[in-house]
């Protein structure tokens, strides 16, 4: 299966990308890079996305910041 690369210039958990195989690597304001599986931190924590407000009105998640702490081990950092 193909692994479809994107680059970002933030953490995002979108619905529209579930199942598309996608890395999602984006660099913060403080020049840190990570690089995570979109759809493994998607189905590791689906139900705490779901439950989020952002999340059901908009059917994504983002932060320009950081990888969310409950999602820091299944990301890398360089």
């Amino acid at each position: 299966m193909k692994t479809n690369n994107l680059t970002t210039k933030r953490f995002v958990i979108r619905k529209s990308l579930l199942g598309n195989n996608t890395v999602i690597t984006f660099t913060n304001k403080k020049n840190v890079t990570f690089t995570y599986d979109h759809d493994e931190i998607y189905s590791t924590f689906q139900q705490k996305f779901e439950e989020m407000p952002c999340f059901q009105q908009y059917s994504s998640y983002t932060n320009s910041n950081t990888v969310p702490k409950f999602c820091r081990e299944l990301s890398t950092q360089s």
